[in-house]
């Protein structure tokens, strides 16, 4: 990897860990520059503005989490096992890479307007969308999942996920998220399935 691309995802990184603690607004580039050790002017150098910025870290953190799904999605085993599997991927990055899951929640739900211009609809988060698409495509044609509109099962699947990782940062659950992943999982197949 040449100089250029690691220190862009040092800085995408620093980013992540600013926009997702304090929020889009409240972080400046100087901020960023700070935490990077490095000018304001240098920063400019890699990415334009704090925009786009913020739509690169959307699509970054996308990759990270469709490159996870994708190795289940190549991985043997039935629909069941798959759900288990990509339940306790997306609880393991809300653990130990939390910044990932508060950016999508606290930056790209909660600023749209930021991403107006070359984020719209799914466009940055599609390699997340489309192992999700892919996954569900192959449980509705080995017949393990019902056939049903795309939405509406990235809607059930994702609220499941995304609202206990809420409920886990709220610290209203009683134990670690790690410990729903066989419930969760069961739950989403059972509502899911053929």
């Amino acid at each position: 990897m040449d100089k250029k691309l690691r220190k862009s995802e040092k800085i995408l990184d620093a980013a992540l860990m600013l926009f997702s603690t304090r929020g889009f607004y409240a972080t400046t580039i100087p901020d960023i520059a700070k935490a990077m050790g490095m000018s304001v002017g240098n920063m400019y150098n890699y990415f334009s503005s704090k925009e786009m910025l913020a739509k690169e870290i959307i699509k970054y953190s996308s990759d990270i989490l469709g490159a996870e799904i994708r190795r289940v999605n190549e991985e043997e085993g039935n629909t069941k096992e798959k759900i288990r599997k990509i339940v306790a991927v997306y609880f393991e990055m809300a653990s130990s890479k939390p910044q990932h899951i508060n950016y999508f929640l606290r930056v790209y739900l909660a600023n749209k307007e930021v991403f107006k211009d070359g984020c719209e609809g799914m466009l940055c988060v599609s390699s997340f969308v489309t192992e999700l698409m892919i996954f569900f495509e192959e449980g509705v044609a080995c017949g393990e999942l019902r056939n049903q509109d795309f939405f509406s099962a990235f809607g059930l699947f994702m609220g499941y996920l995304g609202g206990f990782v809420f409920l886990s940062g709220e610290g209203v659950l009683e134990k670690d998220l790690n410990h729903y992943v066989d419930e969760i999982a069961l739950n989403i197949y059972n509502a899911l399935k053929h």
